[in-house]
């Protein structure tokens, strides 16, 4: 597990040993976390790591068992935290509609709820692109529809805090390109986002930072590059040489000790310590005109990911 460094100075969220136990089922066990003003934190885990019991805990929906939890510096359990939770968004992982309402007259039972003006509902609506269905009724909304609706709920009020469980779950590649970008504008203004996904691929580039679980317990935080370094996983560099040039290419990179070199039809795959990087790009170039393109592949988010949770 990750050293404990000391809280940022602009952390929103401070999670600090917090443990929940269910009998003899540990959902969450000793976890302990920050999130920063302005920052997009990922939380990724198997389903049953405790990321949607943790969400839970943070909002103060469910009490922990031992620990500490504050958000903007209340304490959840404590009394100041009322007026927080004013600022926070929250889309869960099934969020529920109701069917026989339209997608506007949704957003409005929600501001009801929220004790928010209906004047902005149906801006929002066009917000996540749903401004064309607004006087549908939600029982013909199609999934990734009712997931935008569910988002378009969480922004209600111009939140400081997103907690977002899954929230891409059913849109499409386009949907999903416009969520990110209404994510990047909310940084830039300040708001602080924490989300679960289980499609690595599509945070990797996208997340300041994040932590993984597994068994409620937390394996590692921090940017996907410090995971990368932590975990010493090898880079992977592919060589295509020149027309002729096969032979001697392999025959010099093979030289090289602690690699790993195999070829394909026409082209020679190195897998590198990361710390022999240079040493191998070094030897790449100095070959000039025997070699025709070089790609440079780091290790995945899925590849930590197995890496701290297998």
């Amino acid at each position: 597990m990750a050293s404990i460094t000391p809280v940022p100075a602009d952390t929103v969220i401070a999670v600090h040993g917090v443990t929940k136990h269910y009998g003899s089922v540990h959902a969450v066990d000793g976890v302990t976390l920050d999130c920063r003003r302005g920052e997009l934190f990922g939380l990724i885990g198997h389903n049953g790591a405790g990321k949607s019991t943790l969400f839970k805990m943070m909002l103060g929906l469910i009490p922990v068992t031992a620990g500490s939890i504050q958000i903007a510096g209340e304490n959840v359990t404590g009394k100041g935290f009322r007026n927080v939770r004013r600022k926070i968004g929250y889309l869960p992982e099934n969020i529920v509609l109701y069917d026989n309402l339209t997608g506007l007259e949704t957003l409005q039972f929600f501001a009801r709820l929220k004790g928010l003006p209906p004047d902005h509902c149906a801006a929002t609506l066009g917000r996540v692109g749903l401004q064309h269905a607004a006087e549908r009724r939600v029982n013909g909304y199609s999934k990734g529809m009712r997931q935008r609706l569910g988002f378009a709920q969480a922004l209600l009020g111009n939140p400081q805090l997103l907690f977002l469980d899954e929230p891409t779950n059913g849109l499409d590649p386009e949907a999903i390109r416009g969520f990110y970008t209404i994510l990047n504008d909310l940084k830039k203004q300040g708001v602080t986002i924490i989300l679960t996904s289980h499609i690595l691929a599509e945070i990797q580039e996208r997340v300041d930072r994040l932590a993984i679980l597994a068994s409620g317990k937390l394996q590692a935080s921090g940017t996907v590059q410090q995971l990368r370094e932590q975990m010493s996983l090898p880079l992977t560099i592919t060589v295509k040489p020149a027309v002729g040039a096969m032979d001697s290419v392999q025959k010099i990179l093979a030289q090289l000790p602690g690699l790993t070199v195999s070829t394909s039809a026409d082209c020679i795959t190195v897998h590198c310590p990361r710390e022999q990087k240079m040493q191998v790009l070094t030897t790449v170039t100095a070959l000039g005109p025997q070699v025709q393109d070089l790609h440079v592949r780091e290790a995945s988010l899925e590849d930590v990911f197995f890496g701290f949770s297998g």
